[in-house]
């Protein structure tokens, strides 16, 4: 199922905000073969991308910077930008599936939060 692997790569994408060591091949070993592959290709956009998609972050923020959104919801926003915009899932997909996920791993807020911005994203600002 794609939600799994959408949750691992929210998983290793909050992980880069603590530290730059390598994933962790017991993280891979998650995940069902097919799931992995998915995975991976989120998280190699991710890697790749990174500075733009924290500074399209930073642009769709009003009030705030970056530092100061949440690190739990900046990985599921940072996955669902590198999702829709290097990998080409059809937004509507993504947003649903990334707010379904914060209802699970964040605040009861950030359902809200992470769906406005991304929102915003798919508008274009």
């Amino acid at each position: 199922m794609r939600r799994d692997s959408r949750i691992q790569a929210f998983k290793m994408i909050f992980e880069r905000y603590f530290t730059q060591q390598p994933v962790d091949d017991e993280l891979w070993q998650e995940l069902k073969d097919k799931d992995v592959d998915f995975a991976k290709e989120i998280i190699s956009a991710y890697t790749q991308n990174k500075e733009c998609i924290e500074k399209k972050i930073e642009s769709l923020l009003v009030g705030y910077t970056i530092d100061r959104v949440h690190k739990i919801d900046l990985a599921l926003i940072s996955e669902a930008i590198t999702e829709i915009d290097y990998i080409k899932t059809p937004a509507p997909i993504v947003i649903n599936e990334i707010v379904e996920i914060a209802k699970k791993y964040s605040t009861p807020e950030s359902p809200k939060f992470i769906n406005g911005v991304l929102a915003k994203a798919v508008r274009g600002n």
